[in-house]
């Protein structure tokens, strides 16, 4: 489809963060013109984005589509007690039908408030469901199914086999890696360090090169996480990556609060990827990792909202604004300007996923991912002779969002959804969580 979108004051997000009034044009997938006015050309549909703003779109670097049906379900713990006590036992419970639909669940929200691409981690089984959720949605998207192959206290379904674990990463991603001109993509994704055995981690750094994608995980988010890895391997958890060839460019780490100085400086030379995930991080009192530090010491950084049940939203207005201010009662006002974010919002997703040159900027060539904002509001107002990107990062929330365009495509056209029905999937969210919670009351009694 060709589309001109017209008159919109345009948030570049390139290198010289060039910001200007102005017309759109995209061809296929792709931006093929950016200027001050665009006449002449034949299109299909023309957008009249007068007073609006057009952003690239927002990419969150750690998502958990499997989790959206929990949202709620596993409130006030930390992290230990919320995973063996809810989240897995929910995990361990659900079905075709239930990841489907929470994946759906997860991926309106997402659309609806502005975010267009994702990497996201599913649970042990399933996943081919989520897949196909994301198919359909349009939405851009790096994801895997979850390795868990040791651990205490973790349900017999999620428990796996070491070879069967490899088996089915394997078939997922020769299934749908590249699906739909690269939309989609696999990851390897073993949860963290205390859920994978060595030999399972050595395996997925070897087919993570083979197959040259890349492997996402968790690390370092808990102090007691921390501890148990230090017990079962005689080394800290970056130490360990590193220690059996892990830590490269193709990692992404989510997390990433406590680090010792030895770990800091793996993660800035061997060029690993670390997703921010502030609202979890506070709700599960996790801590606050040191985001200023990692950006002066040239660190790529990048935002995700992590799980609905530690969140309780996935709404990336509400992670940029956290992002910039709680550094500042520590670090200053200044230590997280709303630039900052904003570029780890885009660009900073966008070089996690390994798409630098495909998306998180608004440029002639590039990918036609991107965002058209209302911000005629009240409280996004006066806008007069205010700097656009504060007024997104500081003011906008995920009302402000009107139309999303991802691949070419418009996915959502004034608030209103084009690929995922919502009454439908609202509806069998409700049925789903109502037979999870059944079947973990269940079993619960049979013990």
């Amino acid at each position: 489809m060709s589309i001109l979108i017209k008159n919109a004051e345009i948030v570049t997000g390139n290198k010289t963060n060039d910001i200007f009034v102005g017309d759109v044009l995209i061809e296929g997938n792709r931006i093929t013109q950016m200027a001050k006015s665009i006449e002449g050309v034949m299109v299909e549909k023309i957008i009249d984005a007068s007073g609006k703003t057009v952003i690239p779109g927002l990419i969150q670097s750690h998502i958990h589509l499997c989790q959206t049906l929990f949202r709620g379900q596993a409130d006030d713990l930390e992290l230990m007690d919320w995973l063996a006590k809810k989240i897995w036992p929910l995990e361990a419970a659900h079905d075709e039908d239930s990841i489907y639909y929470s994946a759906l669940l997860g991926l309106g929200e997402l659309i609806q408030s502005g975010t267009t691409s994702i990497i996201d981690m599913e649970t042990v089984k399933h996943t081919d469901f989520a897949f196909q959720a994301m198919a359909e949605s349009g939405i851009r998207a790096i994801a895997g199914k979850v390795m868990m192959d040791k651990g205490e206290g973790v349900p017999k379904n999620l428990l796996e086999k070491t070879d069967q674990s490899l088996i089915e990463s394997v078939d997922l991603l020769e299934k749908w890696n590249g699906y739909d001109g690269g939309r989609l993509q696999y990851a390897f994704s073993p949860r963290f360090v205390i859920s994978c055995t060595e030999k399972l981690l050595t395996e997925v750094r070897d087919l993570s090169a083979y197959y040259n994608v890349k492997v996402h995980t968790h690390a370092s988010e808990n102090l007691k996480e921390i501890e148990i890895v230090e017990q079962e391997r005689g080394m800290r958890n970056i130490v360990y990556l590193d220690h059996i060839g892990l830590a490269n460019p193709r990692l992404i780490l989510a997390h990433c609060i406590w680090l010792d100085d030895q770990e800091k400086k793996i993660i800035k030379e061997k060029g690993i990827k670390v997703s921010h995930c502030p609202g979890s991080n506070l709700k599960l009192a996790s801590g606050v990792a040191s985001t200023p530090e990692m950006l002066e010491n040239d660190v790529f950084l990048s935002i995700g909202a992590d799980g609905a049940p530690c969140n309780n939203n996935l709404d990336m207005f509400n992670e940029m604004r956290l992002t910039a201010l709680i550094q500042k009662p520590k670090h200053g006002p200044t230590s997280m300007d709303a630039h900052k974010v904003f570029k780890m919002a885009t660009m900073g997703g966008a070089q996690a996923m390994g798409l630098e040159d495909e998306i998180g900027s608004l440029e002639v060539g590039k990918k036609a991912d991107l965002v058209i904002l209302d911000l005629n509001d009240f409280h996004t107002y006066p806008s007069v002779d205010v700097d656009p990107i504060s007024r997104i990062v500081y003011s906008a929330t995920r009302g402000n969002v009107e139309t999303s365009i991802i691949n070419g495509k418009i996915i959502m056209e004034n608030k209103i959804m084009k690929t995922i029905d919502k009454s439908i999937v609202l509806k069998e969210a409700n049925s789903s969580i109502k037979r999870l919670l059944s079947k973990i009351s269940s079993q619960t009694l049979a013990m």
